[in-house]
């Protein structure tokens, strides 16, 4: 850096140094002047060493209180500095100033800070005409256009992005993507594998912490290593069209919550039902009655996932892990499982070894998710078929898996399986369901920390595969944290985040 082209901070830093040795100069010439005069007067001989003594020490108080004062005097003007450093793009180690704080609405200086914050303010004169015509353009689409850079901090972001603030004043992306890869997995991976790529999300929503009126998008990403605009985003406002599904499932998961006793009910009663009258059923009867409890747990288990889908989309899936072992968890399923796949002429072939290392597990949570993949193995393989569950130790983490021989998928279906509501449109012709049963598992494998995985050939058959951490491995943290599961959440999917925000 020559010094014709000094930097925001280097004038920074000038300043500081030169405010402090002006202070200090000012200070010692104020107090000669005074030793000067008082000698000069006769009021103190030359010879009183009091003449110096006391002027020096008033001279080391009033710098000293000069140099407290001169934070609270310079702190406007290199908070003003840090936001222009911001705003150029120059590398700044200081904190940006929060317009929020109660002390820069007291003062007025708020308004100072978003207006340097403020895309819609920075029509100046260096923008060309062209600059200035496209940037009003794009804040009159619904569309959202956001420009990142390759620091991967938005650079610009047009009116209808859905952008929040940090209390450092650095915007975010406030989206929630919840079911997918997020967006910055997803330019961590083109980082370190791609020259140029191009992802679409669907779905979208925005984070209900962050934005006070719920929307959806559509998201379209372009990528281009080490452009200026390295990252170009087009969000397209899907809200009319998604926000009614959402609202269903509201009221959906209020009629879910309360079926959910009477269905309890009709288990007990059926479960007292098979036990008191084992020796009295005739013929079918036994066989009848196995249906039922099938249908009921069934049901039981719909209206358990669909409750759970709508806690997890409003981010409440805080789960307590404890000290279990995958075979006592499967153990707890066993029976019911081993009553569905009859019911449905399959044969469950089970191998989970007893000495596999402990896990950190919510039981009802993995349970239920292995239940799930159970039950779609069931449905989606051939008649007569087996479905085999086993489980192995891979390093820190135990592996879960669930493989049928069954119809398969082809590579279009395998990638949109763990969307919510996904369902292929042969699946919806042949076999009943919601669409929400592997989005939740999903979601309850990474509450754990873990990953969910599946592969699969058409006509050959499927294998999901899930993995917990060794509770040894993550003991001190779920201990740290009152045995919640938040220190283990992955937080690349995005919907877990701490941002402290005020909004646009």
């Amino acid at each position: 850096m020559n010094r014709k082209t000094k930097t925001i901070r280097q004038f920074q830093s000038y300043h500081q140094k030169l405010s402090i040795w002006l202070i200090l100069g000012a200070s010692l010439l104020f107090t000669l002047l005074i030793c000067l005069g008082f000698g000069i007067s006769g009021v103190v001989a030359w010879s009183n060493p009091w003449l110096w003594i006391v002027p020096l020490l008033a001279l080391g108080l009033n710098a000293g209180l000069l140099l407290l004062v001169l934070p609270q005097i310079t702190r406007p003007l290199y908070e003003i500095l840090a936001a222009l450093a911001h705003k150029t793009g120059e590398p700044n180690p200081n904190t940006l100033p929060n317009p929020n704080s109660k002390q820069n609405e007291k003062t007025g200086f708020k308004t100072v800070l978003q207006a340097l914050y403020s895309e819609s303010q920075q029509h100046d004169d260096t923008k060309s005409d062209s600059q200035s015509f496209l940037t009003e353009a794009l804040n009159h689409t619904s569309c959202g256009v956001i420009i990142i850079g390759p620091d991967k901090q938005i650079i610009s972001a047009n009116a209808a992005s859905p952008i929040g603030y940090d209390q450092a004043g650095k915007p975010f992306l406030a989206l929630s993507f919840l079911d997918d890869i997020s967006l910055e997995q997803w330019i961590g991976e083109c980082d370190s594998t791609a020259i140029n790529a191009e992802r679409r999300w669907q779905r979208v929503p925005t984070d209900s912490r962050v934005m006070k009126k719920q929307r959806y998008f559509d998201v379209i990403a372009s990528y281009e290593k080490g452009a200026a605009a390295e990252t170009v985003l087009l969000l397209v406002d899907q809200t009319e069209r998604y926000l009614p599904e959402e609202e269903d499932l509201n009221f959906i998961a209020f009629a879910a919550h309360e079926l959910r006793g009477p269905i309890t009910v009709i288990r007990g009663y059926l479960d007292i039902l098979e036990q008191e009258m084992a020796d009295r059923l005739r013929g079918d009867e036994a066989e009848l009655l196995s249906r039922l409890t099938v249908s009921a747990n069934r049901l039981s288990g719909y209206i358990n996932n669909i409750l759970n889908v709508a806690r997890f989309d409003r981010h409440h899936l805080q789960v307590h892990l404890y000290e279990d072992t995958v075979y006592n968890i499967y153990a707890s399923i066993a029976d019911d499982m081993q009553l569905r796949a009859k019911s449905q002429h399959r044969l469950l072939n089970v191998l989970i070894p007893k000495d596999l290392p402990t896990v950190a597990a919510d039981r009802g949570s993995i349970s239920e998710a292995i239940g799930n993949l159970i039950d779609n193995a069931i449905k989606y393989s051939f008649e007569g078929g087996t479905v085999t569950v086993s489980a192995a130790n891979k390093g820190d983490f135990v592996e879960i898996s669930v493989a049928d021989n069954g119809v398969g998928m082809p590579p279009n279906i395998v990638k949109n399986l763990f969307r919510k509501f996904y369902r292929s449109h042969r699946s919806r012709e042949t076999v009943a369901g919601t669409g929400i049963g592997l989005y939740i598992t999903k979601a309850f494998v990474e509450s754990h920390g873990g990953s969910i995985s599946v592969s699969s050939k058409e006509n050959e058959g499927s294998v999901f595969s899930f993995t917990l951490p060794v509770y040894a491995s993550v003991a001190d943290k779920l201990l740290d944290d009152g045995q919640l599961n938040q220190s283990l959440v992955r937080r690349g999917g995005g919907w877990i985040k701490n941002h402290s925000t005020y909004r646009r």
